[in-house]
């Protein structure tokens, strides 16, 4: 039923246990509830080990902290820990048959409590911009929202609690034709990593 990454963390099997939403406009999302067993020590040693990046971004007329801390790992660069190494194995085994390539970097984003965010976004610099591909995430530490909304509208917000081991998997046109956030909170919520493994040329 698992296979064994390290002695602080398993990973569950994917096929027969991942259940896929269908979306509209051939967007979809794979959701697995505690896919790493064993999570909160990975999410410990990604905390106090990866060198993490504060960053600023030309914002209308001005520049501006990003809400988050980010480190993203390319393909060549070892990652922080071997559970995220096999993860991303697995997935790329899981998805072969659809994606026809391997997931590659690992991009990172530490949310140190409610006040970071990510705004509404798809993923669409380079090939995704055009072209159907997947972005699987997996997230470690407190839960936060994932919430999923169509561009172009007439459809409810979807909302996917997120954190200690917990994976998603958008896919189809989901970058393209759906759009992404972590939105703030003021209720008092921990840390929380989310790890966002892409095939190469997607960002």
């Amino acid at each position: 039923m698992f296979d064994l990454i390290a002695a602080d963390a398993q990973i569950e099997g994917l096929p027969g246990r991942i259940t896929r939403h269908g979306l509209t406009a051939g967007a979809w999302v794979d959701v697995l509830p505690g896919w790493v067993h064993g999570s909160d020590p990975v999410f410990e040693t990604l905390l106090a080990d990866v060198d993490w990046r504060a960053e600023r971004r030309q914002m209308y007329d001005g520049v501006v902290d990003v809400p988050r801390l980010l480190r993203w790992y390319g393909g060549a660069e070892t990652l922080p820990h071997p559970t995220l190494t096999a993860a991303r194995d697995q997935l790329s085994a899981h998805y072969a048959d659809e994606l026809g390539e391997e997931f590659v970097t690992a991009g990172m984003c530490l949310y140190r409590d409610g006040r970071d965010s990510v705004a509404w976004h798809g993923d669409t610099i380079g090939r995704s911009a055009h072209f159907d591909t997947m972005v699987a995430i997996v997230s470690f530490g407190s839960p936060r929202n994932l919430m999923l909304r169509p561009r172009a509208g007439g459809h409810d917000t979807l909302r996917f609690p997120l954190g200690h081991g917990d994976l998603i998997v958008m896919g189809g046109s989901c970058q393209r034709t759906w759009e992404h956030a972590i939105a703030k909170t003021a209720k008092p919520v921990g840390p929380r990593i989310s790890v966002q493994f892409r095939p190469a040329g997607v960002a």
